[in-house]
């Protein structure tokens, strides 16, 4: 089992004053459940998006109706969109999303392992690619790790600044 991050991710948060928010599909809520989990949580903590369906992304996260014709929900511009998303309807200062394919089949035309974390602060976003190995529990396990990870970096490169 991988170290958990989200006590540091919390503790930067509340140091540096940063309302948190998650948008995630492959995850349902394993993020901010992980979050939520530290003590004084709910002092930086806003909310989150479980956005399973391609319904749900466009609707509540806003995410491009057409990208997601196009390329489907495992793609960098979804999981960057749906953090912007997060961002927006949740009132917080940075987010982080998950999409992608915890298996046991591919899908959208990408394989069993391919995740997408999403990234989004102020007016930056981005995403990242990786391809986890392992069943569908830690695929999804790695993706949580993945996505606070990304939000510790972008907490360390703030407050270096």
């Amino acid at each position: 089992m991988m170290k958990p991050q989200a006590p540091a991710v919390i503790a930067a948060a509340i140091e540096q004053g940063v309302q948190l928010a998650t948008a995630e599909s492959l995850t349902a809520g394993m993020i901010a459940a992980r979050l939520a989990e530290v003590p004084g949580a709910s002092a930086v903590l806003r909310g989150g998006v479980v956005s399973y369906s391609s319904d749900v992304k466009r609707a509540l996260l806003k995410v491009d109706a057409h990208l997601l014709d196009a390329r489907g929900s495992v793609d960098p511009e979804v999981a960057r969109q749906m953090a912007v998303g997060a961002l927006q309807a949740c009132g917080a200062d940075l987010a982080v999303s998950a999409t992608g394919v915890a298996g046991p089949e591919a899908h959208d035309g990408k394989p069993v392992g391919t995740v997408y974390i999403g990234w989004a602060r102020s007016a930056e976003s981005g995403s990242t690619v990786h391809h986890f190995v392992g069943d569908r529990a830690q695929i999804r396990e790695q993706s949580t790790h993945a996505a606070l990870q990304q939000l510790a970096a972008i907490l360390d490169k703030a407050s270096s600044q």
